[in-house]
């Protein structure tokens, strides 16, 4: 199948699992993860209505940036960020979807006054505590949302996660339910900075049941582009 009647694929999906929700597909952003995937075949997505790209690695998303620079796309870190790449990425993201420590929101802060910028972030966390992935714990959330009252140039739009993958997704339910109960405590804090607009997760193997639990953006990869091969030349 082609990118186009993939994407077109998940939004009849999206649109299902709002209908049997209650929920508004409109609500739901879809984020199309791009990692790997040359910039002909990005380029092929956007020209099919995605309007959000997401990229993992800092260098991937600059080249891509420059080469769709002609669309209207909106881009989205979504990967591990290094505190010596925000420099790079800092004037081109929408949403930098993954902070999870304060040295990493600190340098945040301090490239987006120097740009004149105020940054979209949201906090990643690690429900599941996989060592293989990054993010703060349930217990230390708070805090740390709160500590980052201190960052002027951030605006704290939500959180985000990368739930443990599972053949059956109702086995990682549990994650995005709690995900969901962190995020509506969060919004009733009343934390400088702070707009819990975006609850991030659910993947490919999960999104359905993550917009039943409350997600609103999801970042779907391998269902808009295929596997990937990671071999993918520019």
């Amino acid at each position: 199948m082609s990118i186009k009647e993939n994407i077109d694929g998940i939004l009849e999906r999206i649109a299902d699992v709002c209908e049997r929700s209650g929920r508004n597909p409109d609500d739901i952003t879809l984020i199309a993860v791009s990692k790997t995937v040359n910039a002909d075949r990005a380029r092929e997505a956007v020209e099919a209505g995605i309007v959000n790209l997401g990229e993992n690695r800092v260098q991937e998303l600059t080249d891509k940036y420059e080469k769709l620079s002609d669309t209207e796309v909106k881009w989205h870190m979504i990967g591990h960020l290094q505190k010596n790449k925000v420099k790079y990425i800092i004037d081109k993201v929408e949403l930098i979807h993954s902070v999870e420590s304060i040295e990493l929101a600190n340098e945040i802060n301090k490239r987006a006054e120097k740009n004149n910028l105020k940054v979209n972030i949201l906090v990643e966390l690690n429900i599941g505590e996989e060592e293989s992935k990054f993010g703060i714990s349930e217990e230390s959330v708070y805090d740390f949302v709160k500590s980052l009252e201190q960052f002027e140039n951030i605006n704290v739009l939500g959180i985000m996660t990368v739930a443990p993958f599972a053949e059956d997704p109702e086995e990682i339910r549990w994650v995005l339910k709690k995900m969901k109960v962190i995020f509506d405590k969060l919004s009733s804090m009343n934390i400088k900075n702070s707009n819990m607009k975006f609850l991030s997760m659910g993947m490919t193997n999960d999104f359905e049941i993550a917009i039943e639990e409350g997600a609103n953006i999801i970042r779907i990869g391998t269902a808009v582009f295929g596997e990937r091969t990671y071999k993918e030349e520019e």
